[in-house]
């Protein structure tokens, strides 16, 4: 019987049992329903938040206006358009140098001093040259002073005196000899100190004359053109000196910086282990150029004055608008290539001589014929709007897309045939998983 009452279900302890369970399953489904409405309220505002765009209006231009295209790209270096190796004009040791590589100059600053110790010697001893040279000039265009006047009459009134004296002497003589008083050797005497004083007198007053008049004006001249000369050593003695300070010739930015303090600088050709041919070089960075090697196949696509995109490497982003300045006159036989130079027109800090570069011809627009009717506008949006042959256009702060069919690409815009009339603020790099109808807020 015992055992019989140990098989017996317990009714009481089942009913217990079921309710405990179906108490926990209630309250295990509200903590799961107040985690999943907690959830909720933490996503649902990040699911249907606004995405963040930046938008560019569609712009619609003239057809006649609107440029067709790239035509050509091609790749190069940037150059400056004038790039100046500043040598000296004499040979000597640099004294002082005031610039470094990168260092912006004004023309006219002072750059490299050269020891100039012997250039101010030459320019002090040609200066007294010329003063002394000046100072005979001046003497004979004065001519002759009052007292070498007086002198040179003194000197004649004693030698005709002395002539006087000379006649009287050998008029005497010769009466001693007619009367036989007197020896022939007297007379000869006499006659001898005669001749002497007539040829003195003759002198003298030739000197006077001469001390009258001044000096020839042959002798003058002569006199001038010496001192030209010393003005022209003068000069050039100065002109060596102040070519010992190397300035500035023009605004620019160093490139390079050859020498060093106490190194030998020439005006010749430059050595390996010598002396220098030139001292800095420099050039104006707002005054740029790409210079690029162009297939003899493409060259008929372009012309001088054609623009053009660039951009570089290193700043891909960067767009700079330019134009062909110079096409080479000849080709390169071994590359088969012909060079042309493209001047940037806004250059900035962001370019640097020698960078790579890349040039994006664009095609000239084509006039319309004559008589024909004026062509419908041209709607342009960049580039990067595009995706899959349509665009996002905002309207009521959602995203709607436009099914459109594109023309002509540069390197920026892009032409829309069909699906955009012009006005439209169209979305720029559609964020990913950007759909049709998606509420967006556009970037101020």
């Amino acid at each position: 019987m015992d055992d019989l009452k140990n098989l017996q279900i317990d009714r009481s302890k089942r009913r217990s049992n079921s309710a405990s369970n179906w108490a926990t399953a209630w309250i295990l489904t509200g903590v799961f329903l107040l985690v999943a409405l907690g959830a909720w309220q933490l996503v649902s505002p990040r699911i249907n938040a606004a995405a963040l765009v930046v938008t560019q209006r569609a712009t619609a231009i003239s057809a006649a206006g609107a440029p067709d295209g790239v035509v050509l790209n091609a790749t190069g270096y940037i150059i400056a358009a004038h790039k100046i190796e500043l040598a000296a004009k004499v040979v000597g040791k640099v004294k002082w140098i005031g610039v470094d590589k990168g260092d912006r100059v004004r023309e006219g600053q002072v750059l490299v001093r050269l020891e100039d110790d012997e250039y101010q010697a030459s320019v002090q001893q040609a200066r007294g040259q010329l003063i002394s040279l000046q100072a005979k000039l001046d003497e004979a265009l004065h001519g002759s002073r009052p007292e070498e006047i007086a002198q040179a009459l003194a000197n004649l009134n004693s030698a005709r005196a002395d002539l006087e004296n000379a006649r009287v002497s050998l008029d005497r003589a010769r009466n001693t000899v007619r009367e036989s008083l007197g020896s022939q050797q007297s007379l000869d005497d006499a006659q001898g100190r005669y001749d002497s004083a007539v040829h003195r007198v003759n002198s003298l007053e030739k000197t006077y004359e001469l001390a009258k008049i001044g000096p020839r004006q042959e002798e003058i001249d002569s006199l001038r053109g010496q001192v030209e000369q010393a003005k022209g050593s003068l000069a050039f003695a100065t002109t060596n000196l102040d070519n010992t300070v190397i300035r500035a010739p023009v605004n620019g930015t160093i490139l390079e910086r050859e020498v060093e303090k106490g190194e030998f600088v020439t005006t010749g050709s430059v050595s390996d282990h010598g002396s220098k041919g030139y001292v800095v070089s420099l050039a104006d960075l707002n005054d740029l150029e790409v210079e690029l090697d162009i297939s003899q196949n493409d060259f008929a696509k372009l012309r001088s004055g054609q623009h053009g995109v660039i951009t570089t490497d290193a700043f891909p982003d960067l767009k700079y608008p330019g134009y062909i300045k110079e096409i080479s006159p000849e080709a390169n036989r071994q590359k088969a290539t012909v060079q042309i130079k493209v001047k940037v027109e806004k250059p900035d800090e962001h370019l640097r001589p020698e960078m790579n570069a890349s040039v994006a011809f664009l095609s000239e627009p084509k006039p319309a014929p004559a008589g024909s009717e004026p062509s419908k506008p041209v709607v342009m949006v960049p580039t990067a709007a595009v995706h899959e042959g349509s665009v996002f256009v905002v309207v009521d702060g959602r995203a709607v897309r436009r099914a459109v069919r594109t023309g002509a690409a540069s390197n920026q815009n892009v032409r829309i045939e069909e699906g955009l009339i012009g006005g439209e603020d169209v979305i720029v790099n559609a964020p990913a998983g950007l759909k049709d109808g998606d509420k967006v807020k556009t970037k101020v």
